[in-house]
């Protein structure tokens, strides 16, 4: 329950205080603090969030040309969004990347609804020439099915994400729920306050006569042309559909060809986790070479340093020495650098912070005596320490740790050797310079000398050892013992020690002790109660983590021998875990939505119609994720949840008005192509609002836009193509399912038998009467 930005609030003011008190000339500097790159990406999508209402006010505009049928959708928005914000208090959720991302990509939502009133009031004015609050009965007699049906499906997609365990489901839960939250508001607004706006906003003009075209102003020639061209798109829509009826075989045939792609796509599509972001942040391990003093690596660094500092993008450099972050133990041959930089505008030409890691490796690379690991900490803290896929290896032989370090290092070196990894790492040697100290139990029982006492002399000539404390001015000391630096420098510094028997005789220790040079290694790690090696691994650009996942799959594979093992810790194991959940919820959202419809029709067959279009929008997240390179990640797989809910609901507007037409008598065919021609305005406007409320996610720079373009650009990709493939399939699914409903059930066909010459002439399209005037 706690709150990362209050936590650092907390520190700012607790450091703020305490600095009053440091003594003259001493400051203190934060070099990392998520607290940045947590505002800097909330600033981003508060941005995002209002250039989508924006260009979302400006589509619907366009669609229904006058600025009070406009309003109405435009009010949905900030009374859904303020709205969503009350039952996010009242859940305990906060303001942060995932709920600001629901927040965004609901605004292109949250105006379906209201979209849906006014168009189908506005249809309802033109066509049989009502009064507005007339219009608005009758219209909503009509779509008050659709937009329940519509707002249960879109609820019941984000059901199941909601209740998903582990780290995959915290990322999905308050994102489901706000998402959740801010559908169930549209609606009761779209059942509510939008026909009540309507009725009092919306001005009947049928009676409006044609004006000159030589006095049109510019902006109703740009309407009348606007018309003009979507009927006749609406006309050509109607004669396809007509033919993809006719040709259900060519129909079904091109369903399966999407199907067989999109599985074909995903398999080969590259898979992720959570996107590496720009947190303005580097840190570099250094490790020098065994022995090395700790002046030594000093120096190293010192000479890092400085190359660092000279960098166009840096903005701050601090180093420890003598510290291995990624084993988080102190060696006198390890030390860590970590680099500040700067804000993205003021970086130079290198702006990207994998081509500035790139940077920083070349220029590192020209210092020799150490080693220089670059990385950037996770998007996500609490999983390791490094932005980097983290295999442990195990040896379940028990065996020497010199001989598990050579099976290591020959790990590594294949891995390396597969074109998915750039570089891999590991800070353990088991070559370390120690001194082996043997004691002679038997000489020292002879000598009258406690082998403790042997200890504890070591303990405080070459270590140290804390002797008293005592009180003075007001403060409180420790006495701490330990041989002068050039008493302990050398292994000859012990034939200087002497330790007291127990007769009062001073003993060397040399007599009673012997020392070996051995080499092992600094410290030892378990896992899983096994002897184990962690090594981090970096994938190639061009590749993926999941890439580099198969990549130490196969190394492991082919390079372990018997008795050494793997497993993955950190987000890699993490990563791993939640593909499969991701899969199940996927299909838990199909199933929930499936049931649902099956309630709503009373059928068992229909709702296959609106659940088979859904892969329509499916094949576009892939072919997308394909053309721009992004990986199949956390982010796009929310996407695709989402988009069950979108494209299902496209399906339920085309499937809801032909069952309507049916009951009313309409043959089945007829029914199809009704709903669709009726359907295809509201449906291409709503689709077309929430893809240009993408717009500002999708080229979003600087913190969190990795994640932004990967869910902004999939749920595009998706959108786009499950529109345009999707309002050809779904009136021929509808024909098929429902004329198999009505054979199995025996019902008798409550049609009018009508020639098909009659029913091509009933939908052509008077575009006089579809024309939409401006309204003064």
């Amino acid at each position: 329950g706690s709150n990362a930005n209050e936590i650092q609030l907390a520190v700012d003011k607790v450091m703020e205080k305490a600095s009053k008190d440091f003594p003259a000339g001493i400051k203190y500097n934060q070099f990392y603090r998520t607290k940045t790159a947590l505002d800097e990406s909330i600033t981003q999508v508060e941005h995002t969030l209002i250039e989508a209402f924006i260009l979302v006010f400006l589509v619907v505009f366009i669609f229904l040309q006058d600025f009070r049928s406009t309003l109405i959708p435009a009010i949905a928005v900030p009374v859904a969004i303020l709205g969503t914000f009350f039952f996010m208090n009242l859940f305990g959720f906060s303001i942060n990347l995932l709920t600001l991302f629901a927040l965004v990509l609901a605004i292109g939502i949250v105006v379906d609804d209201a979209i849906v009133v006014v168009e189908a009031v506005h249809a309802k004015m033109e066509q049989e020439h009502l009064a507005p609050k007339v219009a608005t009965t009758k219209a909503m007699h009509e779509i008050t099915g659709a937009i329940i049906s519509i707002t249960l499906v879109m609820a019941a997609v984000f059901l199941p994400v909601g209740f998903m365990t582990g780290s995959t489901g915290i990322f999905y839960r308050q994102f489901a729920f706000t998402m959740a939250i801010a559908i169930v508001i549209s609606a009761v607004n779209a059942l509510t306050l939008s026909p009540a706006l309507a009725a009092l906003f919306l001005k009947s003009n049928h009676t409006a006569t044609e004006k000159n075209a030589g006095k049109r102003s510019f902006t109703e020639k740009f309407y009348a042309g606007f018309n003009s061209s979507f009927n006749s798109l609406t006309n050509r829509y109607v004669s396809g559909i007509k033919f993809l009826i006719g040709h259900k075989w060519l129909s079904m045939g091109a369903l399966a060809l999407v199907v067989v792609a999109t599985v074909f796509l995903v398999s080969t599509t590259k898979s992720g986790f959570i996107p590496t972001e720009d947190q303005g942040f580097v840190a570099i391990s250094v490790s020098t070479p065994s022995g090395t003093s700790l002046n030594g690596t000093t120096n190293i660094l010192n000479k890092a340093e400085d190359k660092l500092r000279a960098l166009p993008a840096t903005r701050f450099v601090t180093a420890i020495s003598g510290f291995n972050l990624l084993t988080n133990s102190n060696s006198p041959s390890a030390a860590v650098i970590f680099v500040l930089l700067k804000p993205n505008e003021d970086r130079g030409t290198v702006k990207d912070i994998n081509a500035i890691q790139d940077n920083i490796r070349g220029q590192l690379g020209a210092i020799t005596g150490g080693s220089f690991f670059v990385f950037s900490f996770p998007t996500v803290p609490g999983f390791s320490n490094v932005e980097a896929l983290d295999v442990v290896l195990q040896d379940k032989t028990g065996g020497k740790l010199d001989k598990f370090s050579g099976v290591a290092n020959s790990f590594i070196g294949k891995l390396m050797a597969k074109p998915a990894i750039a570089y891999a790492f590991t800070s353990f040697k088991a070559d370390y310079p120690q001194l082996e100290l043997e004691i002679n139990d038997e000489k020292a029982n002879q000598l009258g000398v406690n082998v403790k006492d042997i200890l504890q002399t070591m303990q405080a000539y070459f270590g140290s050892a804390q002797a008293s404390d005592f009180n003075r001015f007001g403060k409180y000391y420790r006495v701490v013992v330990q041989a002068d630096v050039a008493d302990r420098t050398d292994p000859a510094s012990i034939d200087r020690v002497f330790v007291k028997n127990k007769t009062g005789e001073m003993v060397p220790i040399n007599t009673l002790v012997k020392l070996t040079r051995v080499y092992g290694s600094e410290t030892a790690s378990r896992y899983n109660l096994f002897n184990s090696i962690e090594i981090n691994a970096i994938p190639k650009p061009g590749y993926s983590s999941g890439d580099a996942i198969k990549a130490i799959q196969e190394t492991a594979k082919e390079e372990l021998p018997s008795g050494f093992a793997y497993e993955f810790s950190g987000q890699t194991r993490e990563e791993i875990s939640s593909g499969g959940q991701s899969a199940i919820v996927f299909m838990l959202c199909l199933v929930f939505v499936y049931f649902l419809l099956s309630a709503q029709y009373e059928s068992y067959l229909l709702p296959l119609a609106v659940i088979l279009s859904i892969p329509t929008g499916v094949l576009g997240v892939f072919v997308v994720l394909g053309l721009t390179g992004i990986e199949n990640n956390i982010y796009v797989q929310v996407a695709l949840i989402m988009l069950i809910g979108l494209l299902a609901k496209n399906a339920i507007l085309i499937v809801e008005f032909a069952v309507q037409r049916r009951k009313a008598g309409q043959s089945l065919v007829a029914s199809a192509i009704e709903a669709s021609r009726l359907r295809l305005r509201p449906i291409i406007m709503t689709s077309l609002a929430f893809v240009f409320g993408l717009i500002p996610m999708s080229v979003a720079t600087g913190p969190s836009a990795q994640g932004n373009h990967s869910i902004s650009i999939s749920a595009a990709g998706g959108m786009v193509s499950g529109v345009l493939l999707g309002l050809f399939i779904i009136p021929v699914l509808f024909v098929i399912f429902q004329g198999l409903q009505e054979k199995i059930t025996g019902l008798p066909l409550a049609v009018l038998n009508r020639e098909d010459s009659s029913a091509d002439n009933q939908h052509n399209i008077d575009r006089k009467n579809l024309n939409y005037s401006v309204i003064d």
